[in-house]
């Protein structure tokens, strides 16, 4: 069920009372995504109950992120996706904010965002080199500011120093083109790259695995997530559901004797399309910068500002999107514990966190401007996602 014990303390109150949902909470170390990875280390041991069944002392597992797959979207989409809808296992949370670059990061490390510092897809950060003041906001994914490439004056195992799958070897078998990225050295250090290209290289690449006799086996697809974004849930994304459904059949049949696949994801979706928007112009004079994303947006307040920031907040968005300061999200465990003083600083003042169908841009980010679904915010469509399993035929 939905935490609800860590509620924001901040927020707008419409006339009659704050009529805003309660927000879901990750269930850090426990039924949550920084628990997957040492769960399924530890599978010949004692394991929790929300482990699926068929993991539990398989000799080899698989361990399949679909990117951009809520739980809410495959019960409803079960009768057309058989082999999904077939799997042993339910829901566990994602983390905060529920985006790829936090939720891939704390599902590799087996930490909460506090422990690992990715606590965004857009952080502020000091950058060597940057404008006068030093701050830049960094785009976790690309590794890049307004600047330029960030791979030498950020690296990336100072920026994230704890090592994937507890400092064990493990392949991962991403995209080819995501192997010599920022983001890939910081949250699969140590790891071996092993490329694909297309669907069919990434199930080849797995059997082989297999057959080599590698006992855990990290994979991620992340086709869902594009269409998503590009053409929103309808029938694209129905579509690319069933060629997922396709690949993971694929997969079972590439198990071996004693093997088992699990399926997760870092995240849901939600519907926007055209209610993406700047944040008000009343909210913007008080604001020296922007980062997060559109359903997690952190507001730079200049000096002096704060309390009219938070004010225009209120009353602007109020009964569209959980109204925090900073230390609130912080001493509310949104993270998992407490921030070192060097993650806290790469968080904005006061955030906007969407609970209604919204988003808030940012001009700065000009990629994100078309997005017609997205995530990030901590409403359960976007945080409930699957982790189910099954065993080798």
């Amino acid at each position: 069920m939905p935490r609800t014990d860590l509620a924001p303390a901040v927020g707008a109150a419409p006339a009659g009372g704050d009529r805003s949902p309660q927000p879901v909470l990750p269930h850090y170390g426990e039924d949550c995504l920084d628990a997957v990875v040492p769960a399924l280390l530890a599978r010949h041991g004692e394991t929790p109950p929300w482990v699926p069944a068929p993991v539990r002392g398989a000799r080899q597992v698989v361990l399949l992120v679909l990117d951009g797959f809520g739980w809410e979207y495959l019960q409803a989409s079960a009768a057309g996706v058989p082999t999904l809808a077939s799997g042993t296992g339910g829901p566990i949370t994602s983390v905060a904010p529920s985006t790829t670059a936090t939720a891939l990061t704390s599902l590799a490390t087996g930490t909460p965002p506090a422990a690992h510092g990715v606590i965004g897809y857009r952080m502020a950060l000091d950058v060597p080199g940057a404008p006068a003041d030093g701050r830049e906001v960094m785009n976790v994914l690309r590794w890049r500011s307004e600047s330029g490439d960030l791979r030498r004056r950020v690296p990336a195992d100072r920026f994230q120093a704890i090592p994937a799958f507890g400092g064990r070897r493990v392949p991962a078998v991403t995209r080819r083109e995501f192997a010599s990225t920022g983001f890939s050295a910081a949250h699969l250090a140590g790891s071996r790259m092993v490329g694909w290209s297309v669907p069919s290289t990434l199930v080849v690449e797995t059997r082989r695995l297999l057959r080599e006799g590698e006992s855990f086996v990290y994979v991620y697809y992340d086709g869902l997530d594009k269409v998503a974004h590009e053409y929103g849930l309808g029938e694209h994304y129905a579509e690319e559901l069933r060629t997922v459904d396709r690949l993971v059949a694929d997969l079972l049949d590439t198990l071996v004797p004693g093997s088992a696949l699990a399926v997760t994801s870092d995240h849901g979706q939600v519907e926007v399309g055209a209610a993406a928007r700047l944040p008000g112009p009343e909210l913007l004079r008080g604001v020296s910068m922007l980062s997060g994303e559109g359903r997690f947006r952190w507001l730079h307040v200049r000096p002096g500002a704060r309390e009219d920031v938070v004010a225009a907040a209120c009353e602007l968005h109020g009964e569209e999107a959980w109204v925090l300061a900073r230390e609130e999200i912080v001493d509310a465990g949104w993270f998992g514990g407490p921030l070192p003083p060097h993650v806290e600083a790469r968080l904005g003042d006061v955030a906007l966190v969407a609970h209604a169908p919204v988003a808030f841009l940012d001009p700065a980010d000009t990629g994100e401007t078309r997005l017609l679904a997205r995530h990030g915010s901590l409403t359960p469509t976007e945080m409930w996602v699957p982790f189910v399993a099954w065993s080798a035929p």
